[in-house]
């Protein structure tokens, strides 16, 4: 007997709809508000960690480099990163696909490394110390991770590992288990947590006790592997990819690679004492 009702999430990704054409529905997603928000978090607080004299990007270069961030990091990154990474087979046969940004699939790890990218091509350009973008870059980047999983909750995808806990949450568009749509964890809102709240404030820890290059941007890198890792322990695995090893999901995966190469640039920046001011 559970103390509480199973919660049935009814996917409702809209925040207005405007209503359906040319075969699809057209509105204002709460995935699309979930990164404007981002975007405009990254902006003021860019701006904020300017005048405390921690960024070096000042004035001007930081509206344009939060939409090159935008576009060119976050968004053809994410897209990328989830073609070739969780859909490679179908991103072969049908390259167009990797335009049809409307249907979703945006890969977190690719997001990043997109993001990397634009931050080693927008540093060399405004000649400044790639880990002082990096560093203020990643402070700003938690917030939206965590909304996007929270838009994740909403559109009623990427759901979790079925579960009789009282706080199991049944997903209409889940597969079913031996013909019943099952309560599944909430693992939208687990990793929204983790990787949204509890990673932003070790970051703000961070911030405040150190001025050493680096330590943010590589404090973010390990902290969002390590706590994707936990948080994939609740989600169910891609269906078309399912588990590697027969227990490790493909998010598992590409974050244990993160991981070590964050170990690496670690040891590589951090292995000599920081120079004196």
């Amino acid at each position: 007997m559970h103390v509480f009702a199973y919660f049935i999430e009814q996917p409702h990704p809209f925040v207005v709809r405007f209503g359906h054409f040319w075969g699809n529905d057209w509105g204002i997603r709460y995935y699309s508000l979930a990164y404007l928000t981002g975007f405009y978090v990254l902006f003021v607080g860019l701006r904020w960690q300017a005048k405390q004299g921690w960024s070096l990007l000042r004035g001007d270069a930081i509206s344009d480099y939060v939409v090159w961030v935008a576009m060119a990091g976050v968004i053809l990154g994410g897209r990328l990163g989830s073609c070739l990474l969780y859909s490679p087979r179908e991103t072969f046969l049908h390259p167009l696909s990797i335009f049809t940004v409307w249907k979703g699939g945006m890969a977190s790890h690719g997001g990043i490394l997109g993001v990397i990218l634009v931050m080693i091509f927008y540093a060399r350009a405004k000649k400044i110390p790639f880990y002082n973008l990096a560093d203020a870059t990643a402070f700003c980047t938690p917030v939206t991770l965590g909304l996007g999983r929270c838009a994740n909750f909403l559109n009623g995808e990427l759901w979790g590992r079925p579960t009789d806990s009282w706080w199991g949450v049944i997903f209409p568009g889940a597969p079913w288990v031996d013909g019943v749509s099952v309560p599944r964890y909430p693992s939208q809102l687990i990793e929204a947590l983790l990787e949204g709240l509890l990673l932003q404030l070790i970051l703000i820890a961070v911030r405040f006790s150190t001025k050493r290059e680096g330590a943010v941007a590589l404090t973010f890198m390990a902290g969002y592997a390590i706590l994707r890792i936990i948080g994939e322990q609740f989600r169910e695995p891609d269906a078309d990819i399912g588990f590697w090893f027969q227990s490790i999901t493909q998010g598992q995966l590409l974050s244990g690679l993160m991981l070590l190469i964050t170990a690496f640039l670690a040891w590589q920046q951090f292995s000599s004492p920081p120079k004196a001011s």
